[in-house]
């Protein structure tokens, strides 16, 4: 069986390998058992030395210790400057916690920028889009690991940018099934996973 090749620079959300394989470095996160992206940049692998001595025996099966699985690490590119978000921004973000009224995330990229520093936001339901929104549920909407493209309409507070996914292009771009599988949009209320053949709701960001 082939093994498969890892790619050289991830994206947000790109599945790495599995933790039976790998273990989480920088720049990444464990989710539905793989080792997932969190940050857009390139990949490095490190393998342990191994320690000298004796030669394990060969009828003996055992499962490689933590220490002896390769890491997997994300580095950012771009230069050390950093920059902040800032109203009007087109930022990129990944959700990491639902709420009645709103969705925590942490915004990832500002424009073609990746951050050094990830910076928290809020998409409240009012903000969530442009129609009918008293009928708007946030857990319709988002689900915790989604990549979302969403605008700063407001700094907020001191601890969090107010964000937007009002208008079409804005949304959820990626998103992981129930199942653990990359899913494709199917309209601007749902994505599928094409293995399972399930819809999922999201707020579903249009191209323009």
């Amino acid at each position: 069986m082939a093994v498969e090749e890892l790619p050289s620079v991830a994206t947000p959300g790109k599945v790495l390998g599995p933790t039976s394989k790998y273990i989480s470095g920088l720049g990444t996160h464990i989710h539905e058992g793989n080792v997932v992206s969190s940050l857009l940049g390139k990949v490095d692998v490190t393998t342990p030395a191994k320690a000298p001595g004796p030669a394990k025996r060969l009828n003996k099966i055992t499962a490689p210790a933590p220490e002896e699985l390769p890491t997997i690490s994300v580095a950012r590119h771009g230069r050390k400057r950093e920059i902040l978000p800032d109203v009007n921004n087109v930022v990129l973000a990944r959700v990491v916690r639902l709420m009645p009224k709103q969705a925590i995330v942490v915004i990832q990229q500002v424009g073609n920028t990746v951050l050094q520093t990830e910076w928290q936001g809020v998409i409240r339901v009012q903000d969530v889009r442009a129609t009918e929104k008293d009928k708007v549920k946030i857990y319709e909407s988002f689900k915790p690991g989604d990549i979302v493209k969403a605008q700063v309409i407001s700094l907020g507070d001191q601890a969090n940018y107010y964000l937007s996914t009002a208008a079409n292009e804005l949304g959820v771009i990626m998103a992981t099934s129930e199942a653990g599988n990359d899913m494709v949009p199917v309209s601007w209320k749902e994505f599928k996973d094409p293995e399972t053949g399930l819809s999922e709701l999201r707020k579903v960001a249009k191209p323009t």
